[in-house]
């Protein structure tokens, strides 16, 4: 017989880890599996190229060629980013600088998990996980927040910040920059916090902040794309509309203001103060933040 239901359900795959997903079995309907969290609010400097020039020396010489392209006028990128990117792209082994601050930024968060997930007794304490209003990445990837599950006793004798997740933490200490992106945005209570705990690294020169020409990670994976299309360009190959402006697409808004700003304009904002929107999220974003456009999107 012929079904009278048709339904193509949304959903999402999860990411590849490179290793058997299946820890044990609780019940017959309930297995219990590993996955790869991505920590929200927070982004690290990259431990390895994850772009189109995944050969290191290559892609130091092609972030000094997009530099010379950026000053010649000929790329797609604008001021002041353009005058920002120039001598963080152009530094001598820009890429390679940029990496080992991601495998730093590894060994930082171990550290902090071995230091705040010992108990004074030896023992372990399990983790606490929460996911917030996106469930997953594009990648398959759980996105949460992260930190140690204390026990009822052990919250009441600790400060909110003393408690908090791993992924403040990794910006308290500098080897992460504040990366929120809208809606998952931190709670009325935490929101603050984060700003706070960024802005004193960023001025502390704290971590990766320590380097007055750091790429954040979001910065690098957008150089590379650009850098790609550098590339592509200089080859003489078809360069669609698209792929011009497709480099760099998520707007941003800065949360002590409320002004919202074009994508190329993110560098008007403080990173400590920058919420990130999707180019599909902008209308939700601005009227449930209440964002008022400024510089190129109001005509100035």
């Amino acid at each position: 017989m012929a079904l009278k239901i048709l339904w193509t359900p949304n959903g999402i795959t999860l990411d590849a880890i490179g290793q058997k997903r299946l820890v044990s079995i609780s019940d017959g309907d309930t297995p219990n599996i590993r996955m790869n969290v991505r920590m929200l609010s927070i982004d690290t400097p990259e431990s390895k190229a994850t772009g189109a020039i995944r050969n290191v020396d290559e892609l130091n010489d092609w972030f000094a060629e997009t530099a010379n392209w950026i000053e010649s006028g000929e790329s797609p990128v604008s001021e002041p980013l353009a005058t920002f990117l120039i001598p963080r792209l152009r530094r001598d082994a820009a890429a390679s600088k940029h990496l080992s601050q991601g495998k730093e930024a590894k060994l930082a968060f171990e550290a902090l998990v071995e230091q705040r997930l010992k108990r004074p007794t030896g023992s372990t304490r399990p983790l606490f996980v929460r996911v917030a209003d996106e469930r997953f990445d594009r990648y398959g990837r759980l996105l949460a927040y992260v930190a140690p599950n204390y026990t009822k006793q052990e919250r009441a004798e600790l400060s909110r910040r003393e408690r908090a997740t791993f992924n403040f933490s990794m910006v308290e200490v500098g080897w992460a920059a504040t990366f929120i992106i809208f809606p998952s945005i931190p709670g009325e209570l935490d929101l603050p916090m984060f700003r706070e705990a960024g802005k004193e690294a960023v001025e502390q020169g704290k971590g990766s902040w320590a380097d007055d020409l750091l790429l954040t990670g979001y910065e690098f994976r957008s150089s590379e794309r650009l850098a790609a299309l550098c590339r592509k360009a200089k080859e003489g190959k078809t360069v669609e509309a698209g792929e011009w402006t497709g480099w760099i697409t998520r707007y941003c808004c800065d949360m002590t203001t409320g002004g919202l700003l074009a994508p190329q304009e993110y560098v008007k904002v403080k990173p400590y103060n920058r919420i990130f929107i999707w180019r599909d999220d902008v209308c939700r974003a601005v009227g449930a933040l209440n964002l008022t456009p400024e510089g190129a999107l109001s005509g100035a």
